[in-house]
């Protein structure tokens, strides 16, 4: 009797063997580890405090972030940040934010320590006057790394962006066909560099020219989301901005 059930046990064992594996490749993956994200903020000519809530509020839920915020350097043009002293600042993060207004600042070395570390792998999410920040210095280490160059803006106004690269993961969910902004500043970018590709562009009110005003770009292979809005509280408030630094934060931190 055992001779003869041996062959249908085995067969019936050899038959759901691979539906057993393949039930196991349908279980939920264990759960991410927190983004690790510091925020570097502070300068003049924004409500950064206000910035900082926003913009940690409300990527809660977008998934688990874990914040470091560096507000420093008072609110003027020209700032430095002690943190840059640590040639290391970088590697407890898997992303950083440049969020700060610092135009007149020109010391090439302590500019060198912030780009070194982004060189190194840091992936990184550049907003608003982050692209002024530096402008003062002649040398490109900072325009390089945004993947844009841009030394003035055109007045506030609300600015339709209509995206050129809609199936870009940092444009998911990005009102279709364009996104309205709240009164802001569009920055006119005067060179987008080669490494960097534009996602969306808004026009001048004042030439009539479309400008890159989202964009990616690879700084040595190191991702680098950037947006010129988020001049006023308003841009900081509004659902489909927050979307979209949610998504650019993810799509740089590889996530």
């Amino acid at each position: 009797m055992k001779s003869r059930l041996l062959p249908i046990f085995l067969a019936l064992v050899s038959f759901l063997a691979p539906l057993t594996r393949a039930a196991d490749t349908t279980k939920p993956a264990a759960s991410a580890k927190p983004i690790r994200a510091l925020l570097i903020t502070g300068g003049c000519c924004h409500d950064y405090d206000f910035q900082a809530k926003a913009l940690t509020e409300g990527l809660k839920k977008f998934g688990d972030i874990t914040w470091t915020i560096v507000n420093e350097g008072g609110k003027t043009t020209r700032g430095e940040i002690k943190l840059y002293d640590n040639p290391d600042w970088a590697k407890p993060y898997d992303v950083v934010v440049h969020n700060e207004c610092f135009a007149d600042t020109d010391n090439l070395a302590y500019i060198s320590k912030i780009v070194a570390a982004h060189r190194a792998g840091t992936p990184a999410v550049v907003i608003h006057c982050a692209m002024h920040t530096y402008r003062a210095l002649k040398e490109d280490t900072w325009r390089e790394f945004l993947g844009v160059t841009s030394r003035r803006h055109d007045h506030q106004s609300n600015y339709p962006v209509r995206p050129v690269l809609a199936d870009h993961p940092a444009l998911k969910d990005f009102p279709a066909p364009a996104w309205t902004t709240p009164m802001d500043e569009l920055y006119v970018i005067e060179k987008l560099w080669p490494t960097a590709k534009a996602l969306a562009v808004a026009k001048s009110e004042k030439d009539g020219n479309d400008y890159a005003c989202i964009w990616t770009n690879s700084y040595h292979g190191t991702r680098v989301f950037g947006t010129t809005f988020g001049h006023s509280n308003a841009t900081w408030s509004d659902p489909a901005f927050i979307t979209l630094l949610a998504h650019g934060l993810h799509w740089a931190a590889g996530r």
